[in-house]
């Protein structure tokens, strides 16, 4: 285990803080990581551990929590280290006190505002990971380009390496093929996305400000982000009456959105197999009829 003495002496010495007893302690929300809050006397932190040659990750997370961060649009925890210590990798961020689900209208406009942060091309300044895959941010402009080849083929590259369906695979280098048949009359922009903005990485503060969290962030076309948030539920009518009211979507949002999943399903099936694969069949099937 971590020497959570040696990694509170650091922190304390980083920030200023007096010295004082340092305590650890396991909380709920690790699923890839351990997860633990670090308590210096009255100060607290959230930790998140893994295996040493993973720092990486923590470094390409800090990153992106810091250009969310950077918006002003959302809050996210700050980052204060990132290192090894003891065989394990380690993040040190802030501790927030969670109270639930964002509000649905603010969390919209907060998110509007944070895709209305635009860069010049598509990608990000590095790689980093979608769950625990590796995820390949190199810049592009051309957005279709930059969909084909760093998600979608990414992800049937790794399904064939997994020894996924050898037809599914086949239909979606098929797909990759025809993609630019759902981009006629829509050229999105490089918005900041959050990457993996499913439910469990976003909740509301004790003050009722929108959090998120655990983010694969890259810039990319606003609908991915949106798409996501109905992946494993929906944010509900007054979110997308909200949010369109700050970022108006185009009325081809509905059959991106299955193309844009496609890319998290697939993602499953490579991590978890089973149910996943047969419902990335169905989603090719569905987009190659289009």
């Amino acid at each position: 285990m971590i020497d959570w003495q040696s990694l509170g002496a650091s922190l304390a010495g980083q920030l200023q803080l007096p010295l004082r007893a340092i305590r650890a302690t396991p909380v709920h929300g690790g699923d890839i990581n351990q997860a633990w809050r670090l308590e210096l006397g009255s100060y607290r932190f959230f930790v998140k551990l893994n295996r040493a040659d993973l720092l990486p990750m923590f470094d390409a997370e800090r990153a992106g929590l810091e250009a969310i961060r950077h918006s002003a649009a959302l809050r996210v925890p700050e980052v204060f280290m990132t290192g090894r210590e003891d065989g394990h990798a380690f993040i040190v961020m802030e501790f927030i006190e969670l109270a639930g689900k964002p509000e649905a209208v603010r969390f919209a406009a907060a998110l509007a505002a944070m895709h209305n942060c635009f860069n010049e091309q598509f990608g990000f300044a590095g790689d980093n990971t979608i769950g625990s895959t590796a995820q390949v941010n190199t810049f592009n402009h051309d957005w279709v380009d930059f969909w084909r080849r760093h998600r979608l083929e990414f992800q049937l590259e790794l399904a064939a390496r997994n020894g996924l369906d050898a037809s599914l695979i086949d239909d979606g280098h098929r797909l990759a093929e025809q993609l630019d048949k759902f981009f006629v009359t829509y050229q999105p922009r490089p918005s900041l996305l959050h990457g993996d903005l499913w439910g469990g990485n976003q909740a509301a503060d004790t003050q009722g400000n929108p959090v998120v969290y655990d983010p694969a962030c890259y810039y990319g076309d606003h609908e991915a982000d949106l798409a996501m948030m109905e992946l494993f539920g929906h944010p509900g009518e007054r979110f997308f009456a909200s949010y369109t009211e700050h970022f108006p979507l185009d009325a081809g949002y509905t059959l991106r959105r299955e193309l844009y999943n496609l890319y998290h399903i697939l993602n499953h099936a490579n991590l978890f197999g089973g149910a996943y694969g047969v419902q990335a069949r169905r989603m090719i099937e569905k987009l190659l009829l289009q």
